[in-house]
């Protein structure tokens, strides 16, 4: 299964982004609104320079499965970029995938931004001083978090060949590697 490929061999990747974001800080409570605008800047940056290339190169078979209307959430990021009073960027350099193989590997990324912000908008909305944040990005899904990141692997396990997963790997890497280094 190509979601578990995934998961294992982007540990590393996942790993290094926790800690870019400090995100032991959430679960001690010592997490900070200026932590809380990095996370979300690079998360915005990622988004600008992806989503729109991802969702291109899919073809209307994922389009139609993945519910890729419902999975756009560059908006919703703009509206906590607002929210806390940061600017709007414009895309500084080209994030190319090369197939749709490259482009569902990215997207694996982003959907499991999600999850994990899932658990992060929780967390954060009882933490001091966070009382008045917007959890647009991080709360994307509301209580269909779980099935959303349910319906997006299984998509990927029944339609994405073996032969292929080195291809959505490539991706993931890409997009992981993008986000490391945004800043």
């Amino acid at each position: 299964m190509v979601s578990e490929y995934l998961k294992q061999n982007t540990a590393e990747y996942h790993d290094a982004a926790e800690k870019l974001f400090n995100s032991e800080k959430i679960f001690n409570k010592t997490f900070t609104l200026e932590d809380y605008k990095k996370i979300i800047s690079t998360n915005y940056l990622m988004l600008l320079h992806s989503e729109n290339r991802i969702f291109d190169s899919l073809s209307d078979k994922f389009s139609e499965k993945l519910q890729l209307s419902n999975r756009k959430k560059l908006h919703l990021i703009e509206k906590d970029l607002e929210s806390l009073a940061l600017k709007n960027q414009s895309a500084s350099h080209e994030l190319e995938f090369s197939n749709e193989n490259e482009a569902l590997g990215a997207m694996y990324v982003i959907e499991g931004s999600t999850l994990g912000g899932n658990v992060i908008a929780k967390q954060l909305s009882k933490t001091e001083g966070f009382d008045n944040v917007t959890f647009n990005f991080f709360g994307c899904y509301q209580e269909n978090t779980g099935s959303m990141w349910k319906n997006f692997k299984e998509v990927l396990d029944t339609e994405v060949a073996e032969e292929s997963y080195d291809e959505v790997l490539s991706g993931a890497k890409k997009l992981y590697t993008f986000l490391l280094n945004v800043n």
